[in-house]
């Protein structure tokens, strides 16, 4: 056990009683012993780089190099994407891909290069392999993006798992962007950026790394072309970042670093290169689409802590609806929970749940549970004694089950990373859909709490089955919780087909959003930490999982109620939109922070009401298109430098802007705007783009700019859905997207495509189909006519 261990362990023992807190010192001992045993130190080492290139084998979308000291192939794959791996590294088995690699590009060719090396030429890339092992990632004209030196290997003379480095170069220009959910984003300045699922025990503030959902997928947006890289390793790891610069007058330029060394697993990556909407449509291709959400789910939700139980519950969705404040689902979290026994609500508090969540379902308000990994390993409890009966928990190499103290005592671990396993885990939420609960967020699945083992991990010589391939837990940590979601999600496409599963991870990897989204945890109550709930929002959906959000809470002794506010106000134009209460810490509900802040409240409540048929169109366009819902102002014009260094202001899929307030005081505020013609969506004044603009953000509101010629579904006074299009510039059209929520189930929705034009001194506004042109079926309301 090392310092830190043990400071974790002491301060178990001071917050959760003397027996709890020995039996936490007693857990990290045992583990730090038994990895001692099993995972020795790696002593003498050696040291290995490719070597020169010997032959070419060529194949199908690309071949073989072969080294004196490694081997690479190299595969361009139909959608694009390009693949290589060294020392026979194959794109399969992968947690991250949907299903079997892509087939092969038959037009891409191996052929030879100058100066010894080869290349191959593709479509959308060129890749161009040194005689030494250098790998350079080219635009079909040539211009360099990225240049990968040859790798590095340091491997145990004894056998074992090595350790490897990889450098890369990109352009001068360059921007990164990514690695999951990151406080200091979204763009990332220079630093190193730890790959390691990690409770943050405390709220997320800006800095704040590693934290729940990390990623190796990174985006790099250059002039020259926008590119996307993941290293396909689950291990332990570490990128390093630093950006180039560019040489003033005659000076030369100094290109950007990436630096990733991993403690282990393949050296094998993915490149996608073209504009950023072509890159996260292959990504989507290759890591599969995202989950559509139900349509509730994309409304308010809104989590309650303490021991209260039913008639609180009661109490709180009357308060939502005598104030006039929208309410689509409550989330229970642990405290409702009968001592952690997962799968089992405390029947003291809720003695008729299935009754109390139909009365709530009747009124539109879903009820979700938490669930967490950890089973108490109490002889006599159903999911232990069936856990065990399966061999499903996790256990230690000498054959000894995990246990790890989680809540009030000693618990196991389901093995995640066996079908058996999951489908075991998936049958288990039964019981609480029989309750009545129509969706699930996971908690503590880093894979547990930070006072189990002195760290947030079991012991990292932990045995897994890693699909059948075995392994041990240094290599399952980081995808524990992506297996855990994928347990949910087919559990309940069977236990209840006619409905899409809500599945929200506490923590996940590449391809989570197959299975759900992630919420971003709570968040600081300081303006560095709303500043850091838009990054990591941000940088999950540039990696692929475009539905998440933040926790925003009330007003406490570390906030204000304009910060409240402003958080609220931001909150409500992510795709997930959690609020919570904790009256115990002072946490309180909107009514109870005065007349004038619930009026506020209000507006910022009922105006995601009025958008929800928008976010449910962006849902669906996600599924189709792999585009995040919130994108960075540079979406369309990654050329645009002075959009690329915009952090404080997003697009909301393609038609609106919003420039949130991150700092006190504020009630005008520059926005950076991308090319094109922005109304003001409160006031109705037009603005022209690209360039910065200062518009009004009373405390009321924040800045929403709508693009013109924009087709935006909202929902009516009454309602029903209703168009609000925004007028196009004179001589100009427009369009958009609509899709009509299908219900709750998994029936594909029709795409209904609207044009935009002037007739005249009016706009004329039309539904297109492939027998022509149609008059819209629901009401029109243009905007942005004075």
């Amino acid at each position: 056990m090392d310092g830190r261990d043990l400071v974790r362990s002491m301060k178990a023992v001071g917050s959760s009683g003397a027996a709890q807190g020995l039996r936490t010192v007693r857990a990290a001992w045992r583990r730090r012993r038994v990895d001692a045993a099993a995972l020795p130190g790696r002593g003498p080492e050696r040291a290995r780089v490719p070597g020169q290139v010997l032959e070419a084998e060529p194949g199908p979308g690309g071949g073989t190099l072969r080294f004196g000291r490694s081997v690479l192939r190299i595969h361009v794959a139909v959608n694009g994407a390009v693949f290589w791996g060294w020392d026979g590294a194959e794109p399969e088995p992968s947690y991250a891909l949907a299903g079997r690699c892509p087939e092969p590009d038959p037009r891409a060719v191996l052929e030879p290069d100058k100066d010894g090396g080869w290349r191959v030429v593709a479509e959308r890339v060129t890749i161009v392999v040194s005689r030494h092992g250098a790998v350079e990632v080219c635009t079909p004209g040539g211009v360099l993006l990225r240049r990968d030196l040859p790798p590095r290997w340091w491997e145990p003379l004894d056998g074992g798992p090595g350790r490897w480095l990889q450098r890369s170069e990109v352009a001068a220009d360059a921007r990164f962007f990514g690695l999951g959910a990151r406080t200091s984003g979204p763009r990332l300045r220079d630093g190193s950026y730890r790959l390691w699922n990690t409770d943050p025990g405390a709220a997320v503030d800006r800095g704040d790394d590693p934290l729940h959902l990390t990623m190796p997928v990174h985006l790099v947006v250059a002039d020259a072309s926008t590119h996307l890289v993941f290293h396909d390793t689950s291990w332990d790891g570490t990128v390093t970042l630093r950006e180039g610069a560019e040489g003033a007058g005659s000076g030369h330029d100094r290109p950007g670093a990436c630096e990733v060394r991993m403690d282990g697993g393949p050296l094998r990556c993915w490149v996608i290169v073209g504009t950023p909407a072509r890159v996260l449509l292959a990504w989507a291709s290759l890591t599969g689409p995202p989950a559509v959400p139900p349509a509730w789910a994309l409304g308010h939700h809104h989590a309650r802590w303490g021991r209260g139980g039913e008639q609180e519950l009661r109490e709180i969705v009357t308060g939502y609806r005598e104030h006039g404040l929208p309410l689509d689902s409550v989330h229970l979290g642990i405290d409702h929970t009968d001592e952690h026994r997962v799968f089992t609500v405390d029947q003291d508090r809720f003695p008729k749940l299935p009754v109390l969540a139909e009365e709530l379902r009747q009124d539109g308000i879903h009820l979700v549970s938490v669930v967490g990994p950890a089973v108490r390993a109490e002889a006599g409890s159903a999911v232990y004694d069936g856990g065990v009966a399966e061999d499903a928990f996790v256990r230690e190499p000498s054959g000894r089950l995990v246990e790890g103290v989680v809540g009030p005592g000693e618990s196991v671990f389901p093995d995640f990373t066996h079908a058996r396993v999951r489908a075991w885990w998936g049958g288990l939420y039964a019981e609480r859909v029989g309750q009545g609960f129509a969706g699930f967020w996971h908690s503590m699945d880093e894979p547990a709490s930070w006072a189990a083992f002195g760290e947030s991990t079991l012991p990292r010589s932990a045995r897994h089955a890693l699909e059948g391939r075995g392994g041990d837990h240094r290599e399952a940590h980081n995808v524990y919780a992506l297996c855990m979601a994928r347990a949910a999600y087919e559990g309940l496409r069977e236990l209840v087909p006619h409905e899409r599963p809500f599945v929200l991870a506490g923590s996940g990897w590449a391809g989570l959003q197959r299975y759900g989204g992630t919420w971003s945890r709570e968040v600081a109550p300081s303006w560095s930490g709303l500043r850091a709930s838009l990054s990591l929002v941000m940088g999950l959906g540039l990696c692929g999982v475009p539905y998440s959000g933040t926790d925003v809470g009330g007003v406490d002794g570390g906030s204000t109620p304009e910060l409240y506010l402003r958080g609220l106000q931001l909150g409500a134009y992510l795709p997930l939109f959690r609020t919570y209460a904790h009256p115990r810490v002072g946490l309180r509900e909107p009514w109870e922070l005065g007349p004038e802040m619930l009026e506020h409240v209000r507006e910022a409540l009922v105006g995601r009401l009025r958008l929800l048929p928008y976010f449910v169109t962006l849902a669906h366009q996600a599924r189709r298109t792999g585009a995040p819902y919130v994108r960075p102002v540079w979406w369309g014009s990654p050329r645009n430098r002075a959009l690329r260094d915009c952090e404080d202001a997003f697009l909301l899929g393609e038609s609106l802007l919003v420039a949130p307030v991150l700092a006190p005081g504020v009630d005008r505020r520059p926005v950076q705007l991308p090319r094109g013609r922005w109304y003001d969506t409160a006031t109705g004044r037009a603005y022209r783009g690209p360039g910065q603009v200062v518009v009004d953000a009373p405390l009321s509101r924040i800045p929403v700019l709508a693009r013109a010629g924009a087709v935006v579904p909202v929902r009516g006074d009454g309602g029903g859905l209703e168009l609000e299009v925004w007028a196009p510039a004179r001589g100009r059209t427009g369009g958009g997207l609509v899709v009509r929520e299908p219900g709750d189930g998994r029936r594909e929705p029709e795409i209904e495509r609207y044009a935009v034009r002037w007739d005249g001194s009016r706009v004329v506004v039309e539904r297109e189909g492939e027998d022509g042109v149609h008059t819209p079926s629901c009401p029109v309301r243009v905007r942005g006519l004075g």
